[in-house]
């Protein structure tokens, strides 16, 4: 059955329903991930939540879904477009077509699209409200996203700890993806999830070596009232960021951020390592940066920059052990080229301990 895509800009596009079609209109803000694979992870990706997203790759789905490549519990993205959506998908480890697991979460995908017009609109007038709708065209005023938090719902409300490493990594959760703590278990960490608004004094009795501030979704000033805490955290443990974790401890600090026009989401981003001299591709989601301007007075310095707009892909402390990425150093989906940012996060840690002990 015929569906309908309709954008704040007045653009509408005519689609096909591929799941069931939906009994209301489902509304969210409109972006595009390019990248070849990694639909999957995509989906289940807190940082997507409330997103209509359009795949830019012609065919998704053609591997299915798996049972190992969840990066949480649920799908979060509100809506899913794409050109041509795989009914009979190829893959030893395939355990549901995407149709079958989109329609399992009551979320809607719609399929031949002309995906690359609706993305060249977005690029050409950024990310903006959106509908995908039985009706063939829609009012103009009705376009109103809703202002509300979106890290509390995608956050846990619970501690729950993982692995039995030496070194202790307290991670505040976000919209933590599962391979954050995997990257961390993989190098023998115990690792502690908290949910995004513990207090500090909960965490010094977590005793961590280190903690983790994760990615996760929307607009970071929407999370001001717990700054004061995040940089009491900031300011007593060796501390990396990631995503909007990133934009947090720029935020604590007195640094600003804002928004890109259709932001950066894809598996193919190019950063520039300031410190190392090197080039590498990296694993984006994200709609906000941090503002370079702002952080003269932070005691910050840009480490890591975007080549496509030069903006601010990560930080570095002067004084304290902080060291903040706007990718995703864990890949899924995309390149593992940042992997050897936890490395650094680890030599980090074991640094301060050292440091700690000699003057303890």
């Amino acid at each position: 059955m015929e569906g309908y895509l309709h954008l704040k800009s007045g653009h509408s596009y005519k689609g096909q329903w591929l799941t069931n079609q939906p009994k209301k209109d489902i509304e969210g803000e409109i972006v595009f991930f390019t990248g070849m694979t990694g639909y999957q992870e995509v989906l289940t990706d807190p940082s997507y939540k409330d997103q209509i997203i359009v795949f830019t790759y012609p065919l998704i789905g053609n591997y299915g879904i798996n049972e190992s490549d969840f990066e949480s519990k649920k799908p979060h993205v509100a809506g899913v477009i794409v050109y041509e959506g795989s009914k009979c998908p190829s893959h030893y480890k395939s355990a549901y077509t995407l149709e079958e697991y989109l329609q399992k979460w009551n979320i809607p995908l719609m399929g031949h699209m002309d995906t690359r017009a609706i993305v060249k609109k977005i690029r050409s007038e950024g990310s903006m409200p959106a509908k995908m709708s039985l009706n063939e065209s829609a009012e103009a005023e009705s376009f109103l996203l809703p202002k509300d938090e979106k890290v509390c719902k995608v956050s846990s409300e619970v501690i729950e700890t993982y692995g039995e490493g030496k070194s202790h990594v307290v991670v505040i959760d976000f919209g933590a993806k599962k391979s954050i703590v995997d990257s961390l278990l993989k190098r023998s960490c115990k690792v502690t999830s908290v949910p995004f608004n513990t207090k500090i004094e909960e965490i010094k009795k977590l005793n961590p070596d280190g903690v983790v501030l994760s990615n996760g979704p929307g607009d970071p000033k929407e999370l001001k009232g717990i700054l004061p805490e995040v940089k009491k955290i900031l300011e007593q443990y060796p501390t990396l960021g990631i995503c909007l974790g990133h934009q947090l401890a720029a935020l604590a600090f007195g640094g600003n951020t804002k928004k890109l026009s259709f932001g950066h989401r894809g598996a193919n981003h190019p950063v520039a390592d300031m410190q190392k001299g090197t080039v590498f591709m990296s694993s984006q989601n994200h709609s906000y940066v941090v503002d370079d301007e702002s952080l003269k007075a932070t005691g910050f310095k840009t480490r890591y920059v975007n080549l496509h707009d030069q903006s601010v892909e990560g930080l570095m402390h002067q004084l304290l052990p902080i060291q903040t990425v706007q990718f995703h150093p864990e890949a899924h989906p995309g390149p593992a080229d940042g992997d050897y940012i936890f490395d650094e996060f680890m030599i980090m840690i074991k640094a301060e301990n050292r440091r700690v002990f000699a003057y303890a």
